[in-house]
């Protein structure tokens, strides 16, 4: 989702007549000849047409490239239509965007027919905004942003609000009070919330006591928060996405996983409790495809996390509830809408998986999640979803489409910081026979003797870990799920092992 679009349904919420962005300057609202900043931080003229261009028609980008000159035309985002005139001169660019002339929205004409239902009930609704409606939604927002910009300064992943605590951050995977702050209140934390809660989701709130949404900093951050109520009243936990997406290798993912980003079809899972990274290591593998390929990469996720900008690819992200109304409503409307790659945030029942099994049997390079700690969990979880009158059916699909499992976990490290361990299955002849005969209690030993290809155990990962010092013996205990044979491993290697859990 280009980034305008969140400016652009801040200037009707308020009403203002114009958009403007300028080099070396800070986003502004044109409100009744007073211009009111909406932006941290002054915007370098390399980011500025990066913004432009991400609601310009492709065709209009060389000319902007290009050097000195005046363009025009219009966007839509939603039912919102605006109108966009740009001007350059020499390195500065000035761009102003205005309410348009409402008409039929566009995108109407471009979703597939089963969507058409979801445009009138569900529009177009981006993360939220950092600007308040009302002067208790100020205070709200502003003392909520204080503690999201901690989040960020203090390299935590998380913010836990509970009534009558303080705000806690988990740091490197330890949950810290915020040093010297009061607990909060019922109302405090009912205040920062709707201060931000786009209208969808304060709703569901009201209904379900539960909803999940995704927040923005300009320039700071963009957050995925699950808002919901306990027994002391209204709670919220807070993640970080981070604005920049690591590479692969920073990651620490093997050549032989990358080159999985190059196949055209096939499925490949990333697995692991919450909280392990699934979202990080995803990114990473799209946003090389993004800039190595040129395909249609479809994303679906419920919020959308990290956001890719097009690049070598086009990319669609849609969230549920706002976009679509189910993953697997969505997935079924992928397969007309011309899909190379389709990203499933989550499989999260029988219908989806079954669908993007199917999607990528046809032709099309599936990435999907699931709460799996092992690659032979994994695979046992997707056939055991089915009835068992459909599992040998499930087991030769899944033998042909499965390419690749990256079942990982997160390590703290010594010295502070995290790091993934990874477990490995990658598909060979060995591994589909072995998927299909129902014989997955074997797969570890084809993992075990086929290192070379790229496999490696969890055990295997979290061994080497210690033996680089990067993590300590104890932690690579509590990550295992096999500790026999890790503290086997790890006696064999000289390391002294007394765990007591």
């Amino acid at each position: 989702m280009p980034v305008l679009d969140r400016f652009i349904s801040l200037m009707f919420e308020k009403d203002a007549a114009a958009l403007i962005l300028k080099s070396d300057q800070q986003i502004v609202l044109d409100l009744e000849g007073a211009q009111r900043p909406v932006s941290k931080d002054p915007v370098p003229t390399p980011k500025l047409m990066g913004l432009i261009k991400e609601i310009m028609p492709q065709g209009m980008q060389p000319q902007l490239d290009s050097g000195d000159g005046r363009l025009a035309f219009g966007y839509a985002t939603g039912d919102r239509r605006v109108d966009v005139e740009t001007d350059r001169t020499g390195v500065s660019v000035t761009a102003v965007l205005s309410p348009a002339k409402p008409r039929r929205s566009t995108a109407a004409i471009s979703m597939p027919a089963e969507e058409l239902l979801m445009e009138t009930a569900s529009k177009t609704e981006p993360a939220a905004v950092a600007t308040p409606p009302s002067p208790g939604a100020d205070q709200g927002e502003e003392r909520i942003q204080e503690l999201l910009r901690h989040l960020v300064e203090s390299d935590s992943s998380d913010l836990h609000m509970r009534v009558g605590l303080p705000p806690t951050y988990r740091t490197h995977g330890e949950l810290k009070p915020f040093e010297g702050a009061d607990p909060l209140t019922h109302e405090e934390i009912e205040q920062m919330l709707l201060a931000i809660m786009p209208e969808r989701n304060k709703h569901e709130y009201g209904e379900t006591n539960d909803t999940d949404f995704a927040y923005e900093i300009f320039d700071v951050a963009r957050f995925r928060a699950n808002a919901l109520r306990d027994r002391m009243g209204p709670a919220a936990v807070f993640r970080v996405i981070p604005a920049d997406i690591q590479p692969p290798d920073q990651l620490g993912l093997s050549p032989e996983v990358q080159k999985l980003c190059y196949l055209t079809k096939g499925l490949l899972l990333v697995t692991g409790p919450t909280g392990s990274g699934k979202s990080t290591t995803l990114a990473a593998l799209v946003d090389l495809i993004n800039r190595t390929r040129s395909d249609h990469i479809i994303t679906i996720e419920d919020p959308i996390e990290f956001v890719h900008p097009n690049k070598k690819c086009i990319v669609t992200q849609r969230q549920v509830g706002s976009h679509t109304q189910s993953f697997k409503r969505a997935l079924r409307a992928a397969l007309r809408e011309d899909p190379d790659i389709v990203l499933i945030g989550e499989m999260r029942d029988l219908e989806t998986i079954a669908i993007a099994i199917e999607t990528a049997e046809t032709g099309h390079l599936v990435f999907g999640t699931l709460h799996t700690t092992t690659a032979v969990s994994t695979v046992d979880r997707i056939i055991d979803q089915f009835p068992a009158d459909r599992q040998a059916q499930i087991r030769v699909m899944l033998s042909e489409s499965l390419k690749g499992v990256i079942a990982q976990t997160l390590c703290k490290k010594i010295g502070g910081g995290r790091v993934a361990a990874h477990e490995i299955l990658l598909s060979i002849g060995a591994v589909s026979n072995l998927i299909r005969e129902g014989k997955t209690h074997q797969l570890p030993s084809i993992i075990q003797t086929n290192k070379r290809l790229g496999m490696i155990t969890l055990n295997d990962s979290l061994t080497e870990l210690v033996e680089k010092k990067v993590i300590d013996p104890q932690e690579a205990y509590m990550k295992s799920v096999d500790k026999v044979g890790l503290e086997t491993a790890l006696k064999a290697k000289g390391f002294r092992v007394q765990i007591t859990e």
